[in-house]
């Protein structure tokens, strides 16, 4: 039992509906879209006079909606080395060399797009953009002659950049889809949709290196002079180059402004693909070095054993599962009026069900932070693996008293196993959860176990879950009702109440598991039930952002690691010549991921 349920007036299906309008707080905000301090310099006095509201422009409406992109381009292992000072010099020549026969597409992308333009305000923009570009140039070429040779002319283009380039010029000379054959555009309005379309394509582009260059920048120490990278940061990290970002947006807003709802669909197209390409182009540069990202790039599945373990609600799910299994007990109770069979199992009525649960949501709120404060050092003490266990053993007698509560209380009692089939159909789970494990699921190759460990009083509700969306193969640890006909009886098989459950069953599955191969655990939770688990295991990962679970973890000498800056460090450590075996469980380092998106990224790469 974790997070009771608040008296909802919806029915089963308008509270999944409702689900996909809350996300969960993450540890950290999603990429912003960075600002200058006048971001109008070069645009039109008629677009700065009426800013369009940033959540409305259609640039930033794409940034979030591709956010996975950007993730995956952040946590590539040459922005990881790259990030970290640790990338060998060769690859970074070789990179130069790709990116300054792409930026030479780039420019003459915008002088195409320039031709297009019917606007004069909208031509000096595109101009004073490619001159931007232009002057990216002369840094790459300042490396170039800092080195001595011509990394541009030895390295030839390879099939990434060039499949980019391609993209790139082919929607600058108008060969996109719904438009007439290139010289066949008859009137001003078809050639200025090419101008918008090539902006579409081209300004993912600059924001992702605008982002790229506020996340290195923010990982520099601040006396750090010695960074062999340092230049390129502080040059993508500028405020002319976020700048330059955020007009790009501006002008792709503008150009799109008569465009029809199918031309917008062709733009959000284009920057997708865009997005894509920049992935292809990273994971595409000669990395000769070995990488801590992703994690199963170094994982040998004849030598290693990973093992992937996953707490359930509220890290895989936007909603509590106690809440979605009261729904149904209410939604589906017998009216006061109606007259029960005596064959059937009595249940109370949806008014008294709604009181009741109310009740007792209440009850467990209140009393489990008590149970928090009371379990805490009035002073920070250092990490230690058994004062914490004794310490949430406290926690683990509160959890099995409010369960046995529940169960007293009969609330459970008549629900239907296909009423929860279909919720659990329904259950909305967290944007990149399902696909991170079909992904692991798929890849036979790597030869990984998945465990679900979850309090969750229904195993089914899980099974369904996960069933609905391709994913059938995990192992699921959680308690289970108990069915006469397919009806609860009210009773549940207890196997995972308490934080204490959890490390046991933790701790017996990697037992089971054969010693001829080195095993590396991964445990992905959001609360203070999971803890243990996750400081027990190689990597712990916390997803979401639970007050109390810090506050029991910082109290008790746990540390908690924003996960890229914590990959960065690993990255940089490993480059100095740390030891292979760079993992380590019960070292009190707990990694903080804002999504699944992260943790998908970090794991299992592109």
């Amino acid at each position: 039992m974790r997070l009771l349920f608040s008296s909802s007036p919806y029915p089963i299906p308008t509270l999944f509906r409702l689900a996909r309008s809350h996300r969960p707080v993450c540890s950290s905000p999603p990429p912003p879209t960075w600002r200058s301090s006048n971001p109008m310099a070069i645009l039109p006095k008629s677009s700065a006079a009426a800013v369009i509201p940033s959540e409305e422009r259609l640039a930033t409406r794409f940034w979030i909606k591709y956010r996975r992109e950007s993730v995956l381009s952040l946590y590539s292992p040459f922005a990881l080395c790259l990030a970290s000072g640790s990338l060998k010099i060769d690859t970074f020549r070789h990179y130069i060399a790709q990116d300054v026969h792409f930026l030479k597409a780039f420019a003459h992308a915008y002088e195409l797009a320039e031709d297009c333009a019917d606007d004069d305000d909208a031509k000096l923009a595109i101009s004073e953009l490619r001159k931007g570009i232009l002057e990216e140039l002369k840094m790459h070429n300042s490396f170039v002659l800092e080195w001595g040779s011509d990394c541009v002319n030895e390295s030839p283009v390879n099939s990434a950049t060039l499949k980019y380039t391609e993209f790139l010029l082919a929607t600058a000379s108008g060969k996109v889809e719904g438009l007439k054959a290139p010289g066949k555009l008859a009137t001003p309005f078809e050639k200025t949709k090419i101008a918008a379309y090539t902006l579409g394509a081209m300004t993912p582009c600059m924001r992702l290196y605008a982002f790229l260059g506020k996340e290195f920048q923010r990982l520099l120490e601040p006396n750090e002079h010695n960074h062999p990278y340092k230049k390129w940061i502080e040059n993508y990290s500028s405020e002319s180059f976020q700048a330059s970002a955020l007009q790009t947006e501006d002008l792709l807003d503008k150009l799109s402004v008569p465009l029809t709802g199918e031309e917008l669909n062709i733009i959000e197209k284009l920057y997708h693909q865009a997005m894509k390409l920049e992935i292809e182009f990273f994971y595409s540069q000669p990395l000769t070095q070995p990488t801590i990202a992703p994690l199963t790039k170094q994982h040998d599945p004849e030598q290693d054993h990973l093992m992937i373990f996953s707490d359930f609600d509220l890290t895989c799910t936007v909603v509590d599962s106690s809440a979605i299994l009261a729904e149904i007990a209410i939604v589906t109770a017998p009216k006061p009026d109606q007259n029960q069979p005596a064959s059937q199992i009595a249940r109370m009525s949806s008014a008294e069900l709604r009181n009741t649960w109310g009740l007792l949501s209440t009850q467990y709120t209140e009393e489990y932070e008590q149970c928090i404060e009371s379990i805490l050092p009035s002073e920070k003490v250092e990490f230690n693996y058994e004062t914490l266990h004794k310490t949430l053993e406290q926690l683990s007698d509160f959890e099995k008293r409010a369960n046995s509560r529940v169960i007293e209380s009969g609330v459970l009692k008549g629900l239907n196993l296909e009423d929860i089939k279909r919720a659990g159909q329904r259950l909305i789970l967290q944007d990149g959860c399902i696909s991170f494990f079909q992904k692991i699921t798929k890849n036979k190759s790597l030869n990984a176990n998945i465990h679900v460990l979850s309090y969750c009083w229904c195993g089914d509700l899980i099974r369904t879950a996960f069933s609905s969306g391709g994913v059938d193969v995990l192992n699921i640890h959680a308690n289970e009702f108990n069915y006469e006909e397919s009806i609860s009886t009210g009773e549940i098989v207890w196997k995972v109440q308490s934080p204490i459950d959890k490390i046991q069953a933790f701790n017996d599955i990697l037992q089971d598991c054969s010693n001829d191969r080195k095993k590396l655990s991964v445990y992905i939770g959001d609360s203070v039930g999971d803890l243990l688990c996750l400081v027990k295991a190689d990597i712990g990962i916390v997803i979401g952002s639970s007050s109390s679970l810090r506050k029991v973890g910082s109290q008790y000498g746990v540390s908690f690691v924003p996960l890229f800056p914590g990959l960065v460090k690993k990255q940089k450590e490993f480059g100095e010549g740390a030891s292979p075996c760079i993992w380590k469980g019960q070292s009190g380092i707990l990694y903080t991921a804002s999504s699944w998106d992260d943790i998908h990224a970090f794991i299992l790469g592109w």
